[in-house]
This record gives C-alpha cells, structure tokens and sequence, in this order.
C-alpha cells in the first residue's frame, strides 16, 4: 500500500471514530421519552411497594438512576421524600428555593403537581450530578395523592 493509501484510510478512520464518539456523547444525557417512562415507573413503584419504600429506593438504590436521570419526591408542602441527584436534600424542606437566577424553581414545580396534577415544567437551573455544573433543567412530574414524582432533563 503507498503512503497517500494509507493516509486515507487513516484519516477515514480518525474521521468515523470522531463520528461515533460525537453519537456516544449525544446518549451520555436522558432524554424526555426517558424521563416521562422513569416518571410512570416511579409512581408504579410506589403504589406498589409503598411510599417509605419506593423513597429510599429512589435515593439510594440503583433502579432509577439512569446517567443525568434520577427521581425527585417531594410532599406539596415542600419536604423532599426522595432525591436521587443529591441525598443530602432529603428530608429538607424546600419552599421558597431559588435557581442559581433568582427563580422559585420549588414553588413552579408545587402549582404544576398540584394544579395540572401531571406535565413539563418550565427552565431553570440545578446542578447535574454527572458534570457536576450548574446546568438548565426542565422536569417532568406526575402527582401522588399530596405528593410529586419528578424526573428532569438537563438541556
């Protein structure tokens, strides 16, 4: 084989590894399709097992955690049940918290559950547990008699 063969099948190969690594990067993230089917899964889990189970699953076991993905379960009243992004939350009540912006993410959250019962949530910002930044969120939450379960997607 000449030097100029071999340089194209080289950088055909360099070409397609960059291709196939920028598609592996694409799936490092949940997408929506993702987030609303761990939602259904989570309720599921906890009309089956029970509230105090399904929260410490969703904490600190393994099946709803998905690369950005986790479950968040909060009361109405602001008690986070569960949080699979950051134990450190729960137990803690969170009314009245902000994004890094100023925006009362909490409270937006609380009205949809309880208003609308099940949906998309509008942007704000949190930090995503697999880049350890702050990052744009959108989630989507389906009410449980006085509570929510949420997953969110970063953007």
């Amino acid at each position: 084989m000449h030097f100029s063969s071999l340089l194209k099948v080289f950088v055909s190969a360099a070409a397609m590894s960059l291709v196939m690594a920028g598609g592996a990067h694409a799936t490092d993230q949940g997408t929506a399709a993702e987030a609303e089917a761990m939602v259904k899964k989570g309720v599921a889990y906890i009309k089956t097992n029970g509230p105090e189970k399904a929260a410490e699953e969703f904490t600190n076991g393994k099946s709803f955690k998905d690369r950005d993905l986790y479950i968040v379960y909060t009361e109405f009243g602001g008690k986070v049940l569960a949080h699979g992004g950051n134990p450190k939350l729960v137990g803690k009540n969170l009314t009245g918290m902000k994004d890094s912006e100023g925006n009362p993410f909490f409270q937006m959250l609380v009205d949809l559950a309880k208003t609308k019962g099940k949906g998309w949530s509008g942007s704000y910002r949190f930090m995503n547990p697999a880049t350890q930044k702050i990052e744009a969120k959108v989630m989507y939450l389906e009410s449980v008699g006085e509570t929510y379960v949420g997953v969110g997607i970063y953007k």
